[in-house]
């Protein structure tokens, strides 16, 4: 094996992290003597040891020396005390000859410091190693450390002829079970999901994360519902769970009136955020308390208006658009984006950094919004009830 098979295996084991670490990075590390991997980590949870540590850890569970041994790590190892001790001193004190590194720590409290702690130490380090592939994992932690703001996906499946639903409203289903599959791992990784009162009204979803292939079934996010009016129904599947999956009621309403105490007697949080121009929730004041809490991603995932309303207010960082090879017709057959739209072609936001995977019978073409040289378009109400694309279970 090579650096990069090693860097491979080390990318595996950083996936075992997800949706439990949030808001720090998933990372992997690989210890390795003489062509054999001698012990393997990852970060697990938000607080406990990182992966360099945890894979030192486990080297000395099994009895075995690890110096003059390369450990390989999806991301630099960190150089300050945080929750736990900087592992770039561990890797030290370790006695580890070679550290091989996948991606930078944009973190300004690492950002390159580890490396060269690292070489003044006189350990030899490689860097880039399977960078594109350690970044991509992490696209979620690096938006957020640098930006300090919720990493914003916005998810919806249509048919070949760009419907959410047929004109009757029926949605279940228009992808096929790879693609919901992926919808339900998005969601084990993700910190939040937002969906507006309209969809709550329509469908009465869930938003939880069920994966068959997992013991735990997966990690739950939290759930958002933008509720400008607290007409989220108190009989609602969201509601009624909320004692077991954390759930914020979005509103303008004050959190102390007395129309919000059914929701918090129900578990619920009522955060009231103030209004917008339209007097809707403001969407941007509301991603940013989301992200001073520690929240560092959210998904949306419907209906139409919220779609609208969250690219309108420049919130969204990347696009995931299923499309299944369908064709349901109809003039009244709902859209993926609803409100006012655009007024002429310049107008446009346009997806950058675009990539298509086959999931099934169904494509998955992912993007990134070009946040420059956008056009500002008058923004819709947030709480339209467009029926979401996969059926919002």
């Amino acid at each position: 094996m090579d650096d990069r098979e090693y860097m491979s295996v080390a990318l595996d084991h950083a996936k075992l992290g997800a949706g439990k670490v949030n808001p720090n990075p998933m990372v992997g590390a690989v210890i390795v003597r003489d062509g054999q991997i001698i012990a393997v980590g990852h970060h697990d949870h938000f607080g406990g040891w990182h992966a360099e540590r945890s894979a030192l850890e486990a080297a000395k569970r099994d009895g075995v020396d690890v110096r003059g041994a390369t450990i390989y790590v999806t991301l630099e190892p960190c150089c300050h005390q945080g929750k736990q001790p900087p592992c770039s001193q561990a890797l030290i004190d370790a006695g580890l000859a070679r550290v091989v590194v996948g991606s930078a720590d944009p973190n300004p409290l690492v950002a390159g410091k580890g490396i060269r702690q690292l070489r003044g130490a006189g350990i030899d380090v490689t860097e880039g190693v399977l960078r594109d592939e350690c970044d991509a994992l992490n696209e979620i932690f690096m938006h957020y450390i640098v930006s300090h703001q919720p990493f914003v996906l916005l998810k919806y499946a249509m048919t070949l002829d760009g419907k959410i639903a047929t004109r009757t409203g029926a949605s279940r289903w228009i992808t096929g079970e790879a693609a919901r599959h992926r919808v339900h791992e998005d969601r084990g990784r993700f910190a939040a999901i937002m969906v507006g009162v309209g969809t709550v009204l329509a469908d009465d979803p869930q938003l939880t994360c069920r994966l068959d292939d997992r013991e735990d079934g997966g990690h739950n996010p939290v759930r958002i519902v933008c509720d400008s009016r607290l007409r989220t129904p108190l009989d609602s599947a969201l509601v009624r769970t909320a004692h077991d999956v954390p759930t914020i009621i979005a509103t303008c309403v004050p959190w102390n009136e007395p129309a919000a105490k059914p929701y918090a007697d129900a578990g619920c949080e009522v955060l009231t955020i103030d209004a917008d121009d339209a007097g809707h929730v403001d969407l941007a004041a509301l991603a940013a308390t989301l992200g001073a809490r520690g929240i560092d991603s959210v998904i949306i995932e419907g209906g139409a208006s919220l779609a609208w309303a969250v690219l309108h207010a420049g919130i969204v960082t990347k696009v995931d658009a299923y499309i299944a090879p369908k064709i349901f017709g109809g003039t009244a057959a709902p859209t993926p984006v609803g409100g006012e739209g655009v007024e002429t072609p310049a107008g446009c936001l346009r997806l950058t950094d675009m990539t298509v995977t086959t999931l099934g019978d169904d494509l998955l073409v992912e993007g990134f919004v070009d946040k420059t040289g956008r056009t500002a378009v008058k923004q819709e109400s947030v709480e339209g009830g467009a029926t979401d694309v996969h059926g919002n279970r």
